[in-house]
């Protein structure tokens, strides 16, 4: 039996730290920060700081999230 709970889930299969690493290729830090202003884009950001603040704080991981969406449904992202 194949589990189709998460059929219609966008985000299914992809790792935060691919979500961040697709949004830095694609924009940089600088965009990033400013369209989401969180301070783990903005001051001294790395991938493994921004991963350990996201992972803990879901309101942040939501925001990331939801960017990540909208960028994709835009088509605005590198692959």
């Amino acid at each position: 039996m194949e589990d189709n709970s998460q059929k219609n889930n966008p985000l299914h299969g992809l790792t935060l730290e691919k979500i961040v690493t697709q949004l830095v290729d694609s924009i940089g830090w600088d965009e990033l920060g400013k369209q989401v202003n969180i301070n783990c884009f903005t001051i001294n950001p790395s991938i493994q700081s921004s991963l350990k603040f996201l992972r803990k704080t879901p309101w942040a991981r939501e925001k990331v999230e939801s960017f990540y969406l909208y960028l994709k449904r835009k088509k605005l992202l590198k692959d």
